[in-house]
C-alpha cells in the first residue's frame, strides 16, 4: 500500500517489552479526573493511596487499564503486529528497542536509531 503511494519505509521501530512489565505499568495507573494528574502505584504513587495529592479527591482507574482488558488488547496486538515486524525484519530495517528501560533511555535509543 505504501509503495503504491510512493512512500518508502526505511526504518521500523519495534518497542519491545515483556507483557508482564507492560501489565505492571498499565494496571498501576491512576488518574485525577478533573485535573488529569496521573499517578502510578509503583513509579509515582500519591502521598495518600487513592487520593489526589492536591485536592484529596479520589483517583480513578480507566476501564481499559485492567489486567483482563490488557490481556485482550495484547493478544490482538501480537496477532496483528508480529507479521508486520517479521515482514520488515526480512527487509533488514527493524530496530528493536528495549522499551522496558526508563523513558529517557528509550528516547536516546530512538534518537540513535533515527540518526544512523
Amino acid at each position: 500500500m505504501l509503495e503504491k503511494k510512493g512512500v518508502k519505509v526505511d526504518k521500523v521501530l519495534n518497542f519491545a517489552i515483556d507483557d508482564a512489565i507492560l501489565e505492571e505499568r498499565i494496571t498501576g495507573r491512576w488518574i485525577h479526573p478533573s485535573s488529569g494528574r496521573t499517578y502510578h502505584t509503583k513509579f509515582a504513587p500519591p502521598k495518600v493511596p487513592g487520593s489526589d495529592d492536591v485536592t484529596g479527591e479520589p483517583l480513578i482507574q480507566r476501564k481499559d487499564d485492567t489486567a483482563a482488558v490488557l490481556k485482550s488488547r495484547l493478544e490482538a496486538f501480537h496477532k496483528q503486529t508480529e507479521p508486520v515486524i517479521d515482514y520488515y525484519s526480512k527487509k533488514g530495517i527493524v530496530a528493536n528497542l528495549h522499551a522496558e528501560k526508563a523513558p529517557k533511555e528509550v528516547t536516546t535509543e530512538v534518537q540513535k536509531v533515527l540518526t544512523s
